[in-house]
């Protein structure tokens, strides 16, 4: 990704690694832009705060995150996590989400002296083959935190069983709509 993104970098921008959870800059920021990577960050307070203090006087932060842990997708994904055999493989790791209520942002970002913000939540609408695709689309997000704590076998395991609480939560329909929520939120300082 950033090798390709490398072909828009000059004229004051550019792409490098960092963490987020604790990349300091040398010189501020006009703009501060996340796409889906804040959720994987604990302490959201603090971050936004450590986020503020990397931008220039009247600079932007732009974030959106994924807002969906309240869904049956995610709460199967805990609930399994939680059944003895893979608890145990896990350690007691159950996925942990710092993402906070919108009105929670808004007022971290009065606090933190925004002039301007607007921050909402946007449910997207999500169309998809049958629930069963459900699974293959929380693979390449979610579920990644477990396979990487996981063996080959065990996920696979982890996998099937999760396949099976989704589908006792979820309703079997052709197509399958998937309501998908994001929090979008924007600042001005």
């Amino acid at each position: 990704m950033l090798e390709r993104a490398a072909a828009h970098a000059g004229a004051g921008l550019r792409f490098e690694v960092a963490d987020l959870a604790s990349f300091e800059a040398e010189a501020p920021f006009d703009l501060v832009f996340s796409n889906a990577a804040v959720q994987w960050v604990p302490d959201h307070p603090r971050l936004l705060e450590r986020l503020r203090r990397l931008l220039a006087p009247g600079g932007q932060l732009a974030l959106q995150m994924p807002a969906n842990h309240d869904h049956p997708s995610h709460l199967a994904a805990r609930a399994v996590a939680e059944e003895p055999q893979f608890a145990a493989a896990l350690s007691g790791y159950t996925r942990q989400i710092p993402v906070l209520a919108p009105e929670r942002y808004a007022e971290l970002l009065h606090g933190l002296g925004f002039a301007q913000q607007h921050v909402r939540l946007q449910v997207y609408a999500h169309v998809l083959g049958s629930r069963d695709d459900v699974v293959e689309w929380v693979k390449g997000t979610l579920l990644t935190d477990y396979e990487k704590r996981l063996s080959p076998q065990q996920f696979a395991a982890f996998l099937a069983a999760y396949r099976d609480e989704l589908a006792a939560r979820l309703p079997a329909s052709s197509p399958f709509f998937y309501p998908f929520k994001r929090l979008l939120l924007w600042a001005r300082g």
